[in-house]
């Protein structure tokens, strides 16, 4: 049997990164640093440990219906068959304005590759982004799709001050990726699809290491 081969999809978080405008940079520090930790221990052990300081929107993450409504589930509410060895789909929509879909996508994790990772870290990045429009999610929403994932700033139209996509997505319980990259290597491969946040009480997004299982 071959080796399983795996497609890493999740951008590195550093120290000072901003993925949203607006909203505040990781702290990345030392809490106990190697040489602090030698007090403790003997024969030359030393650990580090380290301290973050962000917001849940930090990199590539995951949005649960708490990020959107009172009494949505949170993900500690989350079962691990709606982030865990999903099913995939891959759809190639370059920069357009809307979105036209026409595949079976039941109980499927639909990842949206636009292209527009290759601005990631950039100011083009956050301006004129690639999003999917209110149909479309209408649509995803009646195929009963598990998750949502893409390779863009946001899912919905920034330039805008309502979210309908996440309003309609996050309602059904459809799990939504943003920030994701390098989904080009997804091409003509069938692929599972994994990102699995911690169990936090009472939060609605957090980073994941998203990535592929390609079959």
């Amino acid at each position: 049997m071959s080796p399983k081969k795996f497609l890493d999809l999740s951008h590195n978080i550093r120290e000072g990164m901003i993925t949203y405008k607006g909203l505040p940079a990781p702290i990345i520090c030392d809490y106990w640093t190697r040489e602090e930790s030698k007090a403790f221990y003997g024969n030359d052990t030393t650990f580090h440990i380290s301290k973050i300081e962000m917001v849940g929107n930090t990199g590539t993450y995951i949005d649960c219906p708490f990020h959107r409504y009172e009494n949505g589930k949170d993900f500690t509410q989350i079962d691990l068959s709606h982030l865990v060895d999903l099913e995939g789909i891959l759809i190639e929509a370059p920069y357009q304005s809307g979105l036209e879909i026409g595949k079976y996508l039941h109980q499927k994790a639909i990842l949206i590759y636009t292209g527009w990772a290759t601005y990631w870290n950039s100011e083009q990045y956050f301006e004129n982004h690639p999003f999917v429009n209110e149909e479309a999610a209408f649509y995803l929403k009646e195929q009963k799709v598990k998750l949502v994932g893409i390779d863009s700033h946001n899912i919905d139209n920034t330039q805008k001050n309502t979210r309908p996509v996440h309003s309609i997505l996050l309602k059904e319980n459809i799990l939504i990726v943003e920030h994701l990259c390098q989904l080009e290597g997804l091409r003509g491969h069938s692929f599972s699809f994994t990102a699995a946040p911690p169990k936090i009480e009472n939060f609605g997004t957090f980073p994941v290491r998203a990535y592929a299982t390609l079959h």
